[in-house]
């Protein structure tokens, strides 16, 4: 069975496009355990996808470190900061309540004053993750990986 499914996603053309070829650089290395949900959660956004009916080609990515639980929030790559934050507060913070703290990447939006100053007075702390040491950040991005193939396949050029 094993063989015949495989045989089936090598002749899939969309498994092969959406399929990343790249390998992983290293070991991703975890944090110390945590003991609570939505108290500490990554940010990210998977880029690159094709525009969906409602005119969408990003996804907004926030994912709590302690039960891997993740919400994804179609927006644009070009969406204000302030757009991000309502959708976060929206989707999100509405649900779960407000972080201790969010690890994010160093994009542009999560780097802004407004994100920053937003954060600093709900006294949620800021973490970056480092461009050459992803470790910290290893969660996220695996969620990315994993959830960015399907999307892709599924989210055809119009």
């Amino acid at each position: 069975m094993s063989k015949g499914i495989q045989d089936v996603l090598r002749r899939c053309a969309a498994c092969q496009v959406a399929k990343s070829h790249l390998l992983p650089q290293g070991l991703y290395t975890p944090l110390p355990a945590l003991i609570l949900p939505w108290v500490d959660v990554n940010t990210d956004f998977i880029l690159g996808l094709s525009k969906t009916q409602k005119n969408k080609s990003s996804t907004f990515v926030v994912v709590d470190k302690f039960s891997k639980m993740a919400h994804f929030i179609a927006c644009n790559k070009t969406s204000e900061v302030t757009h991000i934050v309502e959708l976060y507060f929206k989707q999100v913070i509405r649900l779960t309540g407000i972080p201790q703290s969010i690890i994010s990447s160093r994009d542009t939006k999560f780097l802004s004053h407004f994100w920053i100053t937003l954060w600093k007075k709900m006294g949620t702390k800021l973490k970056y993750s480092t461009t050459c040491h992803p470790q910290k950040y290893g969660q996220t991005e695996i969620t990315n990986q994993t959830s960015g193939t399907p999307l892709r396949a599924l989210i055809r050029p119009q």
